[in-house]
């Protein structure tokens, strides 16, 4: 019974370090998704909603989301405008452009294309 406390205390103390991380060069992909499936979105709304459909696997920090956005918005990928909340808080609120529809077919195909081929590579060990 000690050994399985000190085992569930360890997983505890290192969680950050076992937490599965969004993989480099997915976040783009995955709000660019996340706008095209929802519509217009804020900043919080778009992280809730990849948290949510990855069954609490990703979850996207304020530090790595806003600053993808703020690039999206200079790449004309999505356009913003301010709005208010269902809590009465004001927030930009995000929608995918024509641009950022098309980006979103380029991401899917690169994911795709990586995808495969880390599949073959672990289908041959």
């Amino acid at each position: 019974m000690a050994a399985l406390i000190n085992r569930d205390q360890n997983r505890n103390s290192n969680q950050d370090d076992s937490r599965d991380e969004i993989p480099p060069g997915t976040l783009y992909l995955l709000i660019l998704k996340s706008l095209a499936v929802r519509g217009k979105l804020h900043g919080y709304e778009i992280a809730e909603a990849i948290q949510r459909h990855s069954e609490d696997v990703l979850q996207v920090e304020e530090g790595s989301l806003y600053p993808a956005l703020q690039r999206m918005l200079i790449k004309g990928w999505v356009v913003a405008e301010w709005g208010v909340t269902a809590g009465n808080r004001r927030a930009r609120y995000y929608t995918l452009t024509a641009d950022g529809e098309k980006q979103l077919g380029i991401e899917v195909s690169q994911f795709q294309r990586v995808m495969g081929a880390i599949n073959r590579v672990i289908q041959t060990a």
